[in-house]
Order: C-alpha cells, then sequence, then structure tokens
C-alpha cells in the first residue's frame, strides 16, 4: 500500500438503508443549533472541551476559544478535503439526529484514525449510532486503506461502549488523562477495529 495520502472526493456523501451522512452545510445551521440546545445536558458529561493554556504561549488565546458554525464548517470542509478529517452530520430523513467524525487520519507506516460521535437523545438505542460507526468505519478501511481505527471512550459511558462493541470494535485497554472533557482530564479506555486488508 502506498504512503502517498489517497486523493480526496469531498464532499463525503455515505448512506445506509435508513441513514444519509454528509458534511454540515451552511443552511443547517438553524438545525444543528436546535439539536445541540435541545440535548445540552444529556451531552455535556461526554463532550470535548478545551483546557486553559498557558499565556506565555504563542497562540494560546485562539486554541482556547470554540469556532462559531460558519468557521466550523469552514474548517471540516477544509480538513475534508486535506484528508486529516471526515465530519459527517447524521439524517435519518429530514431529522439531523447527530454528528460523526473521524479524525487524525494519518497515512504512512501507522494508517490509522479515530472516531467520535455523538446522538440526538430522541433517537438513541435505536440503532443508528452504530450504523454510523459502521459505514465510517468501512469508508476509512475501503476508501482510504487505514490499518487501525480507534474509538476512546469513558469508561462509565455505558451506551457509547456498546456502539463500539456492536460495530465489531475490540477492547485495547486503558488511556488514563486521555482527554479534556467536560471540565477536566479524563480516563477513557480505548477501543479498536484492524483492517485485515492491509498487510
Amino acid at each position: 500500500m502506498s504512503d502517498r495520502i489517497p486523493k480526496q472526493n469531498w464532499p463525503v456523501v455515505l448512506r445506509t438503508n435508513e441513514l444519509t451522512l454528509r458534511p454540515l452545510r451552511i443552511r443547517d445551521r438553524a438545525k444543528w443549533f436546535a439539536v445541540r440546545a435541545e440535548n445540552r445536558d444529556w451531552l455535556t458529561p461526554w463532550e470535548a472541551t478545551l483546557p486553559k493554556v498557558p499565556e506565555h504561549i504563542d497562540g494560546g488565546d485562539l486554541i482556547s476559544k470554540r469556532p462559531s458554525f460558519f468557521e466550523m464548517v469552514r474548517i471540516y470542509n477544509r480538513e475534508g478535503r486535506s484528508g486529516r478529517t471526515i465530519s459527517l452530520a447524521i439524517w435519518q430523513g429530514p431529522n439531523l439526529i447527530g454528528q460523526i467524525t473521524m479524525g487524525g487520519i494519518i497515512y504512512g507506516a501507522l494508517r490509522g484514525a479515530h472516531i467520535g460521535y455523538w446522538i440526538d437523545r430522541r433517537f438513541a438505542n435505536r440503532g443508528f449510532t452504530t450504523q454510523a460507526v459502521e459505514v465510517v468505519t468501512a469508508y476509512g478501511f475501503h476508501e482510504l486503506g487505514l490499518h487501525r481505527i480507534e474509538i476512546n471512550l469513558r469508561p462509565e459511558n455505558g451506551a457509547s461502549r456498546r456502539v463500539a462493541e456492536k460495530a465489531g470494535f475490540i477492547l485495547e485497554g486503558d488511556r488514563p488523562r486521555f482527554l479534556h472533557i467536560d471540565g477536566a482530564w479524563r480516563d477513557h479506555i480505548c477501543f479498536v477495529k484492524e483492517n485485515p486488508a492491509i498487510k
């Protein structure tokens, strides 16, 4: 397998029998904000937060600010075209029900990435998140030629653990203080799926 970055066909649109996964668009702003507002309490314990960066670090003030919706869409499109991050809104018919991101995409000798996701509480426990993980994983393996994809989740997040297991990811081990979540560095457990076609 070449270590060159595969040419990206952007925007990526993936489908299952029930879902369409596609990049967020500017016109999705109202729906995205409505779903996020409706699910604030449901998502907050699992959401990534930004740690404080010491003032002496150049650019620290920029690193500590969340982008606007318009900036987020622009960043995701740039990252998608470059092949570094594939972030897709999850749609069930006309309903925006979540978002999934395959980020940290690395080629060369590693050929890996990690997946993160969130789901609207009203659509949880219906298999939609598992479907999204499966189709994004298949894209990473078959279209990008990745060898290894990780899902890192907090040990107390039983629903997310079930998604990883149902999608065929295997528990690999602990990641102490791995990500800044809900205001602090939190322990995670790592689930991994490998691509049997990459030797």
